[in-house]
């Protein structure tokens, strides 16, 4: 069965980088577009980044210029780089598919904060 398994979650100070990873298993990954979504605190899931199987992206306004996606199909592991973090990229990262619409995993927590 499909299964996704993030990791690279960890506390940041403001302004600080980290690169979030995932694999994948089970699925047709190189075929898929791939996803980073974020919850964060009380609030909904929501889209933040997308690649394309040929590595067109895709990013939510507040993450432009700051974060990366990207994807390894051979390794079947999805990437985001983030950089120049702020408070508000707190909150626990999923990789999926770009509909949402694989088994979620259990996610990587990412806190910014000084």
């Amino acid at each position: 069965q499909v299964q996704l398994v993030e990791s690279g979650g960890v506390l940041v100070q403001p302004g600080g980088s980290l690169r979030l990873s995932c694999v994948a298993s089970g699925t047709t990954f190189e075929l898929i577009v791939m996803a980073w979504w974020r919850q964060a605190p009380g609030k909904g899931r929501e889209l933040v980044a997308t690649i394309t199987p040929g590595g067109t992206t895709n990013y939510i306004p507040s993450g432009e210029g700051r974060l990366t996606i990207s994807r390894d199909n051979a390794k079947k592991t999805v990437y985001l780089q983030m950089n120049s973090l702020i408070s508000d990229d707190t909150g626990t990262y999923y990789c999926n598919s770009g509909r949402g619409d694989l088994p979620w995993g259990q996610g990587t927590q990412v806190t910014v904060s000084s």
